[in-house]
């Protein structure tokens, strides 16, 4: 196989590309939009994975529009449920204090704010 110009060049834009998609990847979770704070926080846990989405109280939100918030909670409580179910049986409770959480959006309810899209920790 001889290495022309032509295939050294398509090579390399193959690998180009293919770092900077990685790289864009990884640089929409590590450039959160600016940190929120939270007061309190619930969040369930299943088979030792926790949830995706956090309900929040006493948040100060954003005033602009971002693609990714750090969520800093005073107090965290995470339920650890025996079934897959979010009113089933809970084995046990844990509270966690100063926890940084990266979430990808919200919804503003009066008080409560709904986080989803939360990255595991």
């Amino acid at each position: 196989m001889r290495l022309t110009p032509k295939r050294l060049l398509g090579g390399f834009a193959a690998v180009s590309i293919g770092a900077a998609t990685l790289l864009g990847a990884g640089a929409g979770t590590a450039g959160a939009a600016g940190g929120v704070h939270c007061d309190r926080a619930e969040r369930p846990v299943w088979s030792g994975d926790p949830s995706r989405e956090m309900t929040a109280r006493g948040c100060d939100l954003p005033s602009g529009d971002g693609r990714w918030y750090r969520v800093e909670v005073d107090d965290l409580v995470e339920a650890h449920h025996t079934t897959a179910y979010l009113d089933g049986p809970v084995d046990r409770t844990e509270r966690l204090h100063d926890r940084t959480i990266t979430c990808m959006g919200f919804i503003a309810d009066g008080a409560t704010v709904n986080w989803f899209g939360c990255l595991p920790r």
